[in-house]
């Protein structure tokens, strides 16, 4: 299996994960995106809590140039962290929600 499948099947397994986790409160449910043609993944918090309308973005990761781009993680433990115990090298993974300048100070990829 070449990288690219690879990391596509790695972030599909672990976001459809987290979809199945209940909110323990309000009228929550996630619902998971893939876009796996142009490799976007996005998994939404959608619902209501207290009278108000919940629509956010928990998580939302792409594959660019053979690398995993974390361009939002709202997890408690860190999406990185799960990928990384998957055996993903971390020199694979950008934490793109990072500015550039900070990223050098990680253990993750740059660019």
């Amino acid at each position: 299996m070449d990288t690219l499948d690879n990391y596509r099947k790695i972030i599909e397994k672990i976001l459809a994960e987290y979809a199945q986790l209940p909110y323990a409160h309000g009228e929550l449910e996630r619902q998971l995106i893939i876009d796996e043609d142009a490799n976007h993944y996005l998994l939404l918090t959608l619902g209501w809590e207290n009278k108000q309308r919940v629509h956010g973005c928990l998580v939302h990761v792409d594959i660019i140039n053979d690398k995993i781009w974390i361009q939002r993680d709202g997890t408690e433990d860190g999406i990185a962290n799960e990928f990384v115990s998957v055996g993903i090298p971390k020199d694979h993974i950008v934490l793109a929600f990072q500015p550039t300048e900070v990223r050098k100070y990680t253990d993750f990829a740059v660019t």
